[in-house]
């Protein structure tokens, strides 16, 4: 029987899945000028600047500006890769390797979170607000160490969905094609998908795109999250499905809080508190069972990351499963 591997070099494979994970789980993200990540946001500035010459800066623009980068970063690739495979196929094979690897950041997410828990461990609040500062769109100055702890553990959980589970999930359905269209969504999303002036209608189809694109990934990790925490000692699968559904709709965004609900459930610590935005208060929503404590200590941030790395691994199996079969 023909594989799947034999038809094409844009396939995903199992092989090519666990390697790209493992390399980021011991490696990391690979931080150099030429990082696709960073050409991708290159390529998306210069554009920007070309449309809006071209007074193209409302949805049609945006639009344009997907396919443009689209053509880039998705159809280019992609014949090259093939043009490569059909002299020397294991070269190929490391470039799809490489491609994988480079667009999925689990461990670099941990280098954040830890960067900020390091900081707090030598007593250093104004190195753990900075540290803060480079994830989250809120004020750092009037946080405190339990303010810090709970900012990075709601960002572990949202970005767990757009940096890790919905870049496999994208792989494993449509191969290296499928990972590069989501990257280049998200990557508009980061830098146009702003509810501004400037990108109100020019960052629509980025933002929308984005959306559409981690919606199913999302919901799907809020089910994975039960089932982590029914496997992991001190968590709650009750609450994480509970606090998942009922919750997730009071954190902006179609999709960011069945993740931060579940993991507030899951780990039985409530989440975000008061919050502070261009020096005003903009909420003091608790995310989480209402009788649970806050968190924000230090061994609430371990089974945080505990939590985490249990919800991957599980997406990890079930997309090699998946692949397998």
């Amino acid at each position: 029987m023909v594989t799947q591997v034999e038809l094409s070099p844009l396939a995903p494979t199992c092989p090519i899945l666990l390697a790209a994970v493992a390399l980021d789980a011991f490696i990391g993200d690979p931080i150099y000028p030429l990082h696709p990540a960073r050409l991708m946001g290159g390529v998306l500035s210069l554009c920007e600047r070309l449309l809006r010459r071209a007074r193209l800066d409302g949805y049609g623009g945006g639009c344009l500006l997907l396919v443009l980068l689209a053509c880039t970063w998705v159809l280019a690739p992609s014949v090259l890769v093939m043009k490569i495979h059909a002299s020397c196929p294991w070269i190929a094979w490391l470039v799809h390797l490489f491609v994988v690897y480079s667009l999925i950041a689990l461990r670099d997410l941990f280098r954040h979170g830890w960067n900020v828990e390091r900081a707090l461990r030598r007593h250093d609040l104004r190195d753990a607000r900075r540290a803060v500062a480079m994830l989250v769109g809120r004020d750092t100055e009037p946080m405190d160490a339990g303010a810090c702890r709970r900012a990075m553990i709601e960002s572990l959980a949202e970005n767990t969905v757009d940096g890790f589970i919905s870049p496999l999930f994208w792989y494993a359905l449509f191969g290296l094609p499928g990972l590069l269209l989501f990257k280049i969504v998200s990557t508009m999303d980061s830098m146009v998908g702003y509810k501004t002036a400037r990108y109100m209608r020019f960052g629509w189809c980025g933002a929308r795109t984005d959306d559409l694109m981690n919606w199913l990934p999302a919901r799907l990790t809020w089910l994975l999250m039960t089932l982590a925490a029914a496997i992991l000692p001190g968590t709650s699968a009750p609450k994480a499905f509970r606090v998942g559904w009922r919750q997730h709709a009071l954190v902006p965004g179609p999709n960011a809080g069945w993740s931060e609900a579940a993991t507030a459930g899951g780990i039985q610590r409530r989440l975000v508190g008061p919050l502070w935005r261009d020096g005003a208060l903009v909420t003091t929503l608790w995310l989480g069972d209402p009788r649970d404590p806050e968190a924000g200590s230090a061994e609430d941030f371990l089974t945080a990351c505990r939590f985490i790395l249990v919800v991957s691994a599980l997406w990890v199996t079930a997309t090699a499963v998946f692949l397998a079969s």
